[in-house]
């Protein structure tokens, strides 16, 4: 532990760039196990059907059917989160944890003010990596 506190003090870019991707790992992995992939497609294919449909009838002016699509779209996105919650569940107590020790580990570095930002770049840019990596949906 004392030398990953040096590491992070020694390099605080990299330190962050490599914990922001390690934990985008560990959450893809969950979603990679977790997630039925297969019912995530279909369900977004769904989705842009009726998307495409949605804005068929708004260019008609058909604004009643154009509220029915809308309707089942959110549906979609209703089914499609709450299967999206699992592996939410799942990694939510491990990250507070780790956020604590990021948090201070990081407060006596040069990024003391702008970790997170730092972080939350990481972190968007490997999770796609990694998603893509998975063949995620």
């Amino acid at each position: 532990m004392v030398e990953i506190e040096a590491f992070i003090q020694a390099y605080p870019h990299v330190s962050i760039i490599i914990l922001a991707a390690l934990v985008s790992l560990f959450i893809t992995i969950v979603n990679y196990f977790i997630l039925d992939k297969e019912k995530m497609r279909d369900i977004k294919s769904k989705q842009k059907e009726l998307q495409k449909q949605i804005s068929e009838h708004r260019k008609a002016g058909n604004t009643e059917k154009m509220m029915e699509l809308n309707s089942e779209f959110m549906k979609h996105s209703m089914d499609m989160m709450r299967h999206s919650f699992k592996p939410l569940i799942i990694t939510f107590i491990p990250i507070i944890i780790f956020f604590s020790f990021i948090r201070n580990a990081f407060l006596a570095t040069t990024l003391a003010k702008t970790w997170f930002w730092w972080y939350l770049g990481s972190a968007i840019a490997s999770s796609i990596l990694f998603r893509k990596l998975f063949k995620l949906p």
